[in-house]
């Protein structure tokens, strides 16, 4: 069973082949070849007979409440496009906040409030039966997206959050009120049926961090630790996942307490399944989205038999096109990576 694969992948235990999951495959759908994997239209399962068809086993998800910002401030710094038809494109607006002493003065768990924590657990909770009666056959997660980066960023903006980090001591004591207030929607997730958690948070750049090493260490990643430690004894399990290169953080975040490590391919697959393949669920693999947008199929296989080679190491894999499956590139291409993927990626 799919679920069970999921499972099992995350615990580390034998599976007779890795999970599965892939990320933005919906942006696809215009194309007749990759439409052509769900049900029927109108049908209320086409979902599930598009994930169970694609022996999809695991299903990214996070969750901000029902009014994660209240009336507090945030920056729009803008969207790309991304879709196929540009609707999801944005244009930046104006950043709230007038200089950096705002910045340095900002309480997350004041600006934005904390809600109510049974009517949180109720509202996750509906949340987790809503999507697990849509997908049943799938594990699919709880989690949160703006945790402590990836908050400030929305809340500040980029330009904003570099300069308040200049002051160390005092943006630290910011980032803390991110930690507490993702603790507090995590809590409240603690007390769903969820079985694995997503912490989401682009704490780093393509290149790597863009703070002191020692900053993520004494600051950043204690935050995480409280998080995971509360969620570990509701008996949850927890995947980190970050955009960006952070092989250098992760043993940290491995002994911070994450079960699971979800990543680009910036980071070196080879060097994460040799280093973490018999610890740590690893969800990724050698496949890049750049190289099935711009590069050959002999290419694409390279990749995917590269990332093959290694799964005898990986005690507990879930196989994903590093990045996601972006609208541009040829539907063509992501049918043979399917099909191609699938037929050869049993455990040996």
């Amino acid at each position: 069973m799919s679920h069970k694969i999921a499972m099992d992948s995350i615990n580390l235990k034998p599976t007779p082949r890795p999970g599965h999951t892939e990320y933005s495959l919906e942006y696809s759908l215009a194309a007749p070849q990759i439409a052509a994997f769900m049900g029927p239209e109108g049908d209320p399962n086409r979902w599930r007979t598009f994930y169970n068809n694609l022996n999809i086993d695991f299903a990214w998800c996070t969750n901000e409440g029902p009014d994660p910002w209240g009336q507090g401030r945030i920056t729009n710094m803008g969207h790309a496009e991304y879709a196929k038809d540009g609707t999801d494109m944005t244009a930046a607006s104006l950043c709230p906040f007038q200089d950096v002493e705002e910045v340095l003065n900002f309480d997350a768990c004041r600006e934005y409030g904390l809600p109510d924590h049974e009517a949180l657990v109720a509202f996750y909770e509906k949340n987790y039966q809503d999507g697990m009666a849509a997908l049943p056959d799938q594990v699919r997660t709880g989690g949160f997206y703006n945790t402590v980066i990836s908050g400030a960023l929305q809340a500040f903006g980029w330009d904003m959050l570099l300069m308040a980090a200049a002051d160390r001591e005092r943006f630290a004591k910011v980032l803390q009120s991110f930690g507490r207030r993702t603790l507090h929607y995590m809590t409240a997730q603690a007390e769903t049926s969820a079985e694995v958690f997503i912490q989401h948070d682009d704490f780093v750049w393509t290149e790597g961090p863009f703070l002191d090493p020692p900053f993520y260490r004494n600051v950043i990643i204690p935050l995480y630790r409280e998080i995971w430690s509360m969620l570990h004894k509701k008996g949850k399990k927890v995947l980190f996942c970050s955009d960006g290169k952070w092989e250098m953080f992760m043993e940290d975040i491995r002994a911070a307490g994450a079960d699971g490590f979800i990543f680009e391919p910036c980071n070196d697959f080879e060097w994460v399944v040799n280093n973490f393949g018999a610890t740590t669920c690893l969800v990724g693999s050698a496949v890049d989205c750049r190289t099935m947008t711009f590069g050959t199929w002999a290419q694409v296989q390279a990749e995917i038999d590269k990332t093959i080679a290694l799964i005898p190491k990986c005690r507990g894999l879930i196989w994903a096109v590093g990045n996601h499956i972006p609208a541009n590139i040829n539907p063509d291409m992501i049918v043979q990576y399917l099909e191609y993927t699938r037929k050869h990626w049993a455990r040996k």
